[in-house]
């Protein structure tokens, strides 16, 4: 039965996956076709991320209190709604408030499968979950360049995602009866029949007191570091997503649709790596794992700087910074038990996601609002930074660890 609740976690983060991409996908469609300027994208953005926040920082009370499996079945359909409500939104302030529930829905899957993964798996089985989001992620803007090839419009590239989503629910709630015995403590024991991680986590002494406030978790030693890392992976994560459709079109003078489906050349990157971090975890620890991807991602986001004929050396490059990206969050989730104990994972794993989130709700925004007043050409310079953002605060984190 482990084998089977595994798949349906594998199925729910295809889930998490499958809309989020679509947005910097569709964005050069949308932004014509609701009349406001393409700067307006790091708005959508903004409020979803905001939402992930609000969900991540509550994850620990409210899966305590329904479940993992229950959280997860709810947060998929919020999110099912929500896109079917953005392929019928008539202007851009509704997508805004739609955008709102989304966010919601997938940030509460992100924390609590995140965690639940961290605690009974290995770390390639983290990796392969995460390889999965990447498959969701590479197939979205797929979906939208086929509704745009088509002459359906974006509306329609967004019903196709929402009908999957509305599925994979439906699997999920089939699903509950598997983690029954989890309940509010899934991350607090080993399930029957799971891989333990080869690295086991720190064990906490004293019995469990209830939820961590806030104000302590943040003041753990490391928590901090950990807090920029993750900020600024995801914001490299989202910013790529956002505006490398946008990128190629005004810089690399790619049309729309070839942008779109090229844009994806990122996730695809993700998912390859992922998949193949997952087996490379079986010889190395996560620290020399985040590492690497940290050099790969550093020559990716080079490459993006360099033209070319045919635009190829950028195309590249994107492949490449999703192949960095791929086994730098997986593996840096996977060490929080490690880091900072098993009793205090949850939520800690909620504050790293809160942090991501917040990454990723401020770092497109700021780079929208640098290209439309300066050029779009900044793309790759603004990745650079958030990336020596990130090896610092991992660095840290690691040299803490160590002492």
């Amino acid at each position: 039965m482990a084998g089977l609740l595994l798949a349906v976690i594998y199925l729910a983060f295809i889930s998490l996956g499958l809309p989020d991409s679509i947005l910097g996908a569709a964005w050069p469609s949308m932004s014509r076709g609701l009349g406001v300027p393409f700067s307006w994208a790091g708005g959508i953005s903004m409020v979803i991320s905001t939402g992930t926040v609000i969900s991540a920082l509550l994850s620990e009370r409210v899966t305590r209190r329904l479940g993992v499996g229950r959280v997860t079945a709810c947060s998929v359909g919020l999110t099912a709604l929500s896109l079917l409500g953005f392929s019928l939104a008539p202007s851009y302030w509704v997508l805004l408030a739609l955008a709102l529930p989304y966010g919601l829905g997938a940030g509460g899957v992100d924390a609590a499968l995140n965690n639940y993964v961290a605690v009974h798996y290995a770390s390639r089985h983290m990796s392969w979950l995460h390889c999965m989001w990447g498959v969701g992620a590479a197939i979205g803007p797929y979906v939208m360049g086929f509704a745009l090839s088509r002459g359906q419009g974006w509306p329609w590239g967004y019903r196709y995602i929402a009908l999957a989503q509305a599925v994979l629910t439906l699997v999920i709630v089939a699903s509950l009866p598997l983690w029954q015995g989890e309940g509010g403590g899934a991350g607090r024991r080993r399930s029957r029949g799971s891989v333990p991680p080869p690295d086991q986590p720190r064990q906490d002494s004293g019995e469990d007191r209830g939820p961590i406030p806030l104000r302590e978790v943040v003041c753990i030693p490391g928590v901090a570091d950990v807090m920029l890392a993750f900020f600024c992976y995801c914001g490299i994560e989202t910013t790529v997503g956002l505006w490398a459709s946008t990128y190629m079109t005004l810089e690399g003078g790619l049309d729309r649709v070839a942008a779109a489906r090229w844009a994806s050349l990122f996730y695809l990157g993700i998912t390859a790596g992922r998949a193949l971090g997952g087996f490379l975890t079986m010889k190395f620890n996560d620290p020399v794992m985040v590492r690497s991807g940290q050099a790969i991602l550093l020559a990716g986001i080079l490459c993006v700087f360099l033209p070319s004929p045919g635009q190829w050396t950028r195309l590249a490059g994107l492949i490449l910074v999703g192949l960095g990206a791929a086994p730098i969050y997986p593996c840096m989730i996977h060490a929080t038990p490690a880091h900072f104990g098993v009793r205090r994972s949850q939520a800690v794993i909620g504050v790293q996601m809160a942090s991501a989130n917040a990454g990723s709700l401020l770092a497109p925004p700021v780079f929208g609002l640098m290209a439309g007043h300066f050029s779009i050409a900044l793309f790759p310079a603004y990745l650079l930074l958030l990336l020596a953002g990130m090896v610092l605060g991992h660095e840290r984190l690691e040299a803490r660890s160590a002492a």
